[in-house]
């Protein structure tokens, strides 16, 4: 049966949409449908956090719940440092205005983390200093305390989605050599989900993609056949905890 993925999607990100079709490409009869609300900044003063507000990403999902979607992602990391909390509100606020269940790139990060059993979790992100050490602090209260981080100072969301794929990589293989024996690229505008099957084979750990385990808990959500994507990392031959 056809399946079809509704991904609430920040603004200025260039790199979600084209890999996640690059992605469904391996998935015949599975097709995702996007709908933006506006982000620019990744920061903590308050503009840049109330971009994240529900009232603003609501109807972002009302919208692909006109296309009859069977699951609806969140497609955006901002509860790693907001707090999980939030994105478990925003699931419950979006099954309850649209009937469909719900998901969201952090919430899927984590539930990857524990079905593949990871003990040392490392994050590659672009953000800012502070933002990299709040995220730290929300994942250890989640109870998957990062062992290694690298991430690169950036703020200006739309430059997330200019690094090139080298660069990611570097931050990945640094973070494996500190004993990472899972790696998560936390952010859906780093062009990392085509990097993650060789390392995986290069460096014998598992290498979460923000946009890849999106899409794995989002078909997994939607009742569609993980399977068909392995190719594209470990965690397709682990079925998601669907709750």
């Amino acid at each position: 049966m056809r399946k079809r993925l509704g991904m609430i999607t920040p603004s200025s990100n260039s790199v979600l949409e084209p890999v996640t079709s690059a992605m469904l490409a391996d998935a015949p009869g599975v097709t995702a449908h996007f709908s933006r609300f506006r982000v620019t900044e990744i920061a903590l003063d308050a503009a840049a956090l109330n971009q994240f507000d529900a009232s603003v990403m609501l109807p972002a999902a009302e919208l692909l719940a006109d296309a009859k979607v069977d699951a609806i992602a969140w497609n955006g990391t901002s509860a790693s440092w907001l707090g999980i909390g939030r994105d478990r509100s925003l699931c419950e606020a979006i099954a309850a205005r649209t009937g469909i269940p719900a998901t969201t790139s952090t919430l899927a990060c984590i539930d990857a983390a524990r079905a593949l059993g990871a003990r040392h979790v490392g994050l590659v992100s672009p953000y800012t200093d502070d933002v990299q050490q709040r995220i730290v602090d929300v994942w250890a209260g989640e109870g998957v305390a990062p062992h290694a981080e690298r991430h690169l100072g950036l703020r200006d969301n739309f430059s997330f989605g200019e690094v090139a794929p080298a660069t990611i990589a570097e931050m990945i293989r640094a973070v494996a050599a500190e004993g990472a024996d899972a790696i998560v690229i936390l952010c859906t505008n780093l062009d990392g989900a085509a990097l993650a099957a060789p390392l995986e084979r290069e460096l014998d750990i598992a290498v979460l993609d923000s946009v890849a385990v999106t899409l794995w808990r989002s078909l997994g959500l939607a009742g569609g056949d993980i399977g068909a994507l392995a190719q594209w990392g470990r965690i397709f031959q682990t079925m998601p905890a669907i709750k």
